[in-house]
């Protein structure tokens, strides 16, 4: 019988916010398979016989098929009893890890899911944000920026959003930032809504900036933000209080250009 892969949440990049499960994991595995937003801290929790497999991808290099991951996990799934497929965040939450599973099961490899904290709602709470509050916010909206703004059906209506929400955490969102904030403006957004860019939450290199809607892209381009980052968008970055924000990770992450 093949082994038991398990899809494993890395969290935003603080090793400490790892859960016990994961740590233990991570410790006991026979293979491990990360993305690029694995920082090198965790990798050294693994045993030194763990085989370990590089599939991150990144925007403007070379990336690994999905298909060539599904693969990789399933040789080694018949090869050891304990595989670890390591993702930033949560596995679930733009991470593929849906498509990871699906595939796991189509050939009879039992899977276990291993929730990870996503960095949409822990870097903006590690810089004192809440994303909800009585008094501006009663929803949130997870959403990526990453979708291709070329498709002749974008699966993303940002001009509903500006309508249909009160915060907005976009992923992935700096390369597109000036389409998704054109379109945020044009479904009627007001262009004093406080919106901020959190470059590498939780960790060495932490950068965050805050800035009214209009004028978020250009402070972005000026300060030469990049991703990995989270766009906030809302009114409750007016009750952020930085005074309650932790300790950052002594930890450096790979960059995604």
């Amino acid at each position: 019988m093949p082994g038991t892969v398990y899809l494993v949440g890395a969290g935003p990049g603080d090793p400490d916010l790892l859960t016990l499960k994961a740590n233990r994991l991570l410790r006991q595995c026979d293979a491990i398979v990360y993305d690029s937003l694995v920082p090198k801290e965790m990798l050294d929790l693994v045993a030194n016989n763990c085989e370990c497999i590089f599939v991150g991808k990144r925007r403007g290099h070379h990336s690994i098929p999905q298909s060539k991951t599904n693969s990789v996990l399933l040789t080694l799934a018949q090869k050891y009893s304990c595989v670890v497929r390591l993702k930033g965040g949560d596995p679930f939450v733009f991470g593929r890890g849906g498509e990871e599973i699906l595939f796991l099961r189509k050939h009879n490899v039992s899977v276990q899911i291993v929730p990870g904290l996503t960095a949409g709602i822990t870097v903006p709470a590690y810089l004192g944000i809440p994303l909800t509050h009585r008094l501006v916010s009663s929803s949130v909206t997870l959403v990526t920026g990453h979708e291709d703004i070329d498709k002749r059906r974008p699966a993303v209506d940002w001009k509903l959003l500006a309508k249909s929400t009160h915060t907005l955490v976009i992923y992935m969102g700096v390369h597109n930032l000036s389409y998704i904030v054109n379109e945020l403006l044009k479904g009627g957004l007001d262009p004093k809504t406080p919106s901020a860019v959190i470059q590498q939450g939780t960790i060495v290199g932490q950068r965050f900036i805050k800035a009214r809607l209009d004028t978020l892209v250009s402070e972005v381009d000026i300060q030469k933000f990049i991703s990995p980052s989270i766009v906030i968008i809302g009114d409750v970055l007016d009750f952020q209080v930085p005074s309650c924000s932790p300790e950052l990770a002594n930890v450096t992450m790979p960059i995604s250009f």
